[in-house]
């Protein structure tokens, strides 16, 4: 099969991936090298899952360590706000705690992971899990595909 999109990791980045590309109308790929998507992101905030904070653009920034303004231009893109409403759109209450802190209502991470799950799923995304990627395959100058640990090119 072939696909526009292959993303490598389901992770939070990776689902966010898949379902931002998924979204645009791009046949996609998810793969996982574990047995299961998300299993940092359930560990994450001590279970609780803390998915973005409430501050504004630019206090957020001065309180990332180091030189956050890196990160203005991808944040302007796509911000906490958006992330705020992306999870609300998914079903998820927020709530907001000490210095603007935004976890799930449920207090459990379980709950984004389960969201953005049936988020990709929802929208045709191929996943598989316990599939580690050997190697990126270019051609070119050009991402061409992947080869798994199997052997097995897409």
């Amino acid at each position: 099969m072939s696909y526009d999109v292959i993303v490598i990791g389901g992770g939070s980045a990776g689902l966010m991936a898949a379902a931002a590309a998924s979204g645009e109308g791009a046949k996609v790929l998810l793969l996982e090298k574990g047995n299961k998507l998300g299993r940092k992101l359930g560990i994450s905030g001590g279970g609780r899952c803390n998915v973005t904070n409430a501050k504004e653009l630019d206090e957020l920034i001065r309180h990332i360590p180091g030189n956050g303004r890196f990160l203005h231009s991808a944040l302007a893109a796509f911000g906490n706000r958006d992330i705020i409403a992306f999870f609300e759109q998914l079903g998820i209450a927020l709530k907001e705690e000490d210095n603007g802190r935004m976890f799930p209502v449920t207090d459990k991470a379980k709950t984004v992971v389960d969201a953005l799950v049936n988020k990709v799923r929802s929208q045709g995304v191929d996943i598989r899990t316990s599939c580690p990627v050997q190697e990126v395959i270019y051609k070119e100058g050009h991402t061409a595909g992947v080869r798994l640990r199997s052997g097995e090119i897409l």
